[in-house]
């Protein structure tokens, strides 16, 4: 019966999610080349504010436990599990104090109206994942602007969102960059629950009535711990939180 309701639902959301997208694409090109870098990172936050509440007609609701533990005013490398592309409107629209960058794949740097845009001047990293001679250095690049700026970058290091909510291996490369490019930054752990059924039934229709749960735990000081100590920690309590 969800997934017979979800259809009508799912095509009115996807509907006013590209409408959004239409709209803030030429608002994010004025910002960014007529008002600078802030004006653009506003319209960034107002647009994923946008896509965060159309998402309510799909009876999606927002949890987020621990934004005490977000440091101010610092720079920040925010590690989570993935589990779906609302991991990332969620992120950008609550976290949007923290200024977050993301370690993307490069092919989301062009064809998508305003997303594509955002990618490729709001700072954040695209990569190839087949060439490391290419990744690496887009990563050292956006890891030193977040330090030298006190900016956030967002990572997910499992590289693919899970279909079922179940964690996979953390890998090594990305994290290992961003703590030797950014040694004044904290890691930021963020454990992201049920997002995995907003598209349990596929890529459409979208689930309904969704519980989205987004738990941020302490962050760790690069300085204090040497890589495989926070690699360790930052993998264990992300996993240890999820829900299966």
């Amino acid at each position: 019966m969800e997934k017979i309701l979800s259809y009508p639902l799912s095509i009115l959301y996807t509907i006013v999610f590209f409408i959004w997208l239409l709209i803030f694409h030429p608002i994010q090109w004025v910002c960014f080349n007529l008002f600078g870098y802030n004006a653009h990172r506003i319209s960034v936050a107002y647009l994923n504010l946008c896509l965060v509440r159309t998402a309510h007609l799909l009876g999606t609701t927002y949890h987020i436990k621990g934004m005490e533990n977000v440091p101010e005013n610092k720079p920040l490398i925010i590690v989570a599990n993935h589990q779906s592309l609302h991991d990332i409107t969620t992120i950008i629209w609550f976290l949007r104090k923290a200024h977050p960058k993301f370690i993307s794949k490069i092919e989301l740097g062009k064809g998508i109206p305003s997303v594509s845009y955002n990618l490729k001047h709001g700072g954040s990293a695209l990569i190839d994942r087949k060439d490391p001679k290419q990744a690496l250095p887009e990563i050292k690049k956006v890891a030193e602007l977040v330090n030298n700026n006190n900016y956030s970058v967002v990572i997910f290091p499992e590289g693919t969102r899970s279909k079922t909510g179940a964690p996979k291996p953390f890998a090594v490369n990305g994290l290992k960059m961003l703590y030797k490019f950014a040694p004044d930054a904290y890691f930021l752990p963020i454990t992201i629950n049920n997002s995995w059924k907003m598209t349990k039934f596929g890529k459409f229709p979208l689930g309904l009535g969704t519980r989205l749960e987004f738990t941020i735990h302490e962050p760790l000081k690069i300085s204090e711990h040497p890589f495989e100590e926070i690699f360790e920690k930052t993998e264990t309590i992300i996993t240890k939180h999820i829900k299966i």
